[in-house]
């Protein structure tokens, strides 16, 4: 079994605190997107669609998207449970955790996309020669503002992402804060709840995953 990974991108940062708070290894194999070694041959072959992290199963199963490696790994070694435990939390902790992609992670992503030169010419993920669009920055922008104001307003009524309990919606949170600091996107001062959260969960030991 291997983890195809890039300890600079955010989204493999992801499963590796997920593996992390599981107390779970797996033989890693580092890439470097910038460089472009997720769209060589190699791993093309690996993974057509040129995106990481990438978990390659023993029996040959190759997985893609945080997750879905994230919910093999939860089946896998369900304690301690990051996904949820019954019906309601199961469905609440995907519900929120989808929200940090949509409304975080795709605003942040439209940004630095748009606007880093390594990635000029590869405004999608796992592609190339698709361009970028300078014009998307600004949505970006405007996306993860409206993003920062709702996680602080959530956080206002519970401890966590998700409810009462630490979880995979807090991890994709993390990644989006953090993530947000490359395009010079922060937290607002006056958002307490959310600098709250963000000191006790960057305290955890799997946060330097």
């Amino acid at each position: 079994m291997k983890l195809y990974d890039c300890q600079i991108a955010p989204n493999p940062r992801r499963v590796r605190i997920f593996l992390a708070e599981k107390g779970v290894e797996i033989e890693r194999v580092e890439l470097n997107i910038a460089e472009g070694d997720n769209l060589k041959p190699d791993f093309l072959a690996i993974n057509p669609r040129g995106l990481l992290p990438t978990l390659v199963l023993d029996d040959g199963t190759v997985l893609d998207e945080c997750v879905a490696i994230s919910r093999w790994v939860e089946e896998t070694w369900p304690n301690p449970p990051l996904m949820g435990t019954n019906a309601r939390d199961k469905a609440f902790i995907e519900s929120r955790n989808r929200h940090m992609e949509i409304d975080g992670f795709m605003s942040v992503a439209e940004i630095f996309r748009n606007s880093h030169p390594s990635f000029r010419d590869r405004g999608l993920p796992g592609l190339s020669a698709v361009p970028a669009i300078p014009q998307l920055v600004d949505r970006g922008r405007a996306g993860i503002a409206r993003f920062f104001e709702r996680l602080n307003s959530d956080l206002g009524q519970h401890p966590f992402v998700a409810g009462d309990q630490f979880s995979i919606a807090d991890i994709t949170a993390l990644s989006v804060v953090d993530f947000a600091g490359w395009v010079k996107e922060k937290v607002p001062q006056h958002h307490v709840n959310t600098h709250r959260w963000y000191e006790a969960v960057s305290k955890r030991p799997s946060a330097a995953a």
